[in-house]
């Protein structure tokens, strides 16, 4: 049984549950504008203030898990509607000023924006205010505060701002599709664009071999039931293979490490948004990201190679990779992206319980491919080609978790402070498993990911690799 973290969680699911179950029975596009009545049936509004405005933002869930706005090339997108009660950010005055004589708040500010009332309390003009925060430093008493929304909050790359009113607004421009702003918003109002529509027209109008390309973050998400079932729930749904994208991972470790030999010093390609957080926020260090795919688009287009007509469908918890797809050297190789919470609501409109399945093997991986799902795993899979190889390079990486981290390794090699030769980048607090499209969003348990990773059935990444050639004939 599915637990959600929250109602807003639940809430997606619903909708993703009934939209795929509606496509199945051919009938989509007749009843769509009644899913918002099945979700909320009323007479009484369960979460918004009448039942009319919660029925419109479901309708507006609906359309995104359709598969959202086609003029909007960002795969998160703001629910205009849902985003109406959160206070506005900047610096407030609270109880606790006291109507002092010094008024040193109003003197700090440049802005004129501090006036007094009545009580001679100071009142801050939210059209004035530049946000400085010299007046809450000055104040004796601490009472004046900084509120932040918690989209904006969430956004460390500040691609997140107020828009026309007070609606979050998205910049594109700055925006690496993260997502932490997606389930850090208490309302729901930020969400990401489903594919799961054109998942299910893939494998209903099947003209060729459809592969499932699960990534190895699986091994922290499905708690309540086993990885083997799974992937036979995934066959029964009927994708002719399923493939472990940690067999990707030992291929780019296999290349990285060359590449990282040859050129001395690399940022890592794996994690799409760590990429685009370069590209867009240090394009001056943008000749350092690996030429190597990531491991989804490395196993894909190896799939392809062989089989130019096979479907390939990455799952994970990832809704960046969402975005990495639409890329021009990556989109003939994935068709489609969907992440762990997509497929859970999948499998539960087609009435599959996994945990009453039989399991299937899944063994296509090493145990170096399969840890790339936490933070560190990368470069650990790295470290152990390079001993593999006996080579003399001697690696010496910087693992960031979190975007935070990864700006401070990424300002000190802009300066050419930085000592280590690798930076392995991820966005996600804790890599992969701590991704927006995850099922649960609390801590994970890494020692998941190294029972996961022990269970693999080959000892290297060579191994596994030049075992998956060997087969394939590649």
């Amino acid at each position: 049984m599915q637990i959600f973290d929250t109602f807003v969680q639940k809430l997606k699911y619903k909708v993703l549950k009934e939209v795929a179950s509606h496509a199945y029975a051919d009938n989509l596009q007749d009843c769509y504008l009644d899913i918002p009545k099945i979700i909320s049936p009323g007479p009484r509004s369960e979460l918004r203030c009448c039942i009319y405005k919660e029925r419109a933002i479901v309708a507006e869930r609906v359309k995104i898990a359709m598969g959202g706005d086609k003029t909007n090339p960002n795969v998160v997108e703001v629910i205009g509607i849902a985003c109406d009660e959160c206070p506005i950010s900047g610096y407030t005055v609270g109880p606790d000023c006291r109507g002092c004589l010094a008024h040193r708040c109003s003197t700090v500010c440049k802005q004129n924006a501090i006036t007094f009332d009545e009580r001679h309390r100071a009142c801050i003009d939210p059209d004035k205010c530049v946000n400085c925060g010299k007046c809450a430093t000055v104040c004796p008493y601490s009472a004046i505060q900084n509120h932040t929304r918690p989209c904006e909050r969430a956004c460390k790359v500040k691609a997140i701002t107020q828009g026309e009113n007070h609606v979050a607004a998205i910049d594109d421009s700055k925006c690496i599709q993260c997502g932490a702003c997606m389930y850090h918003c208490p309302f729901g109002a930020i969400q990401d664009k489903s594919y799961l529509l054109d998942a299910i027209r893939l494998l209903r109008n099947r003209i060729s071999n459809i592969y499932a390309v699960v990534a190895p973050a699986i091994s922290a998400q499905f708690t309540h039931a086993k990885v083997g079932q799974v992937v036979t729930a995934l066959k029964r749904m009927g994708f002719t293979k399923v493939i472990e994208a940690a067999l990707g991972a030992d291929m780019v470790a296999l290349e990285e490490a060359k590449e990282l030999e040859e050129k001395g010093f690399l940022t890592s390609s794996c994690c799409p948004a760590f990429v685009n957080y370069i590209e867009k926020s240090f394009p001056q260090l943008a000749a350092h990201i690996s030429h190597n795919p990531s491991p989804m688009a490395a196993l894909a287009k190896a799939i392809k190679t062989l089989e130019p007509d096979a479907k390939v469908i990455f799952i994970g918890p990832c809704t960046a990779k969402k975005q990495e797809a639409q890329k021009a050297n990556v989109k003939p190789y994935v068709d489609c992206v969907l992440t762990f919470e997509e497929l859970q609501a999948w499998l539960d409109s087609r009435g599959i319980v996994l945990n009453a399945l039989p399991e299937e093997p899944l063994d296509d991986a090493s145990f170096y491919g399969r840890i790339f799902a936490r933070s560190g795993g990368l470069a650990q899979a790295v470290a152990h080609v390079l001993e593999e190889k006996h080579s003399d390079f001697i690696l010496n990486p910087v693992v960031c978790d979190g975007i935070e981290a990864c700006r401070i390794a990424l300002l000190k090699k802009d300066k050419n402070v930085l000592k280590e030769n690798f930076i392995e980048g991820m966005a996600c607090n804790g890599g992969c498993i701590g991704g927006a499209g995850c099922l649960t969003h609390g801590d994970k348990d890494v020692g998941l990911v190294e029972k996961y990773g022990k269970a693999a059935v080959h000892a290297s990444s060579t191994e596994a690799v030049e075992k998956y050639r060997a087969d394939t004939g590649e």
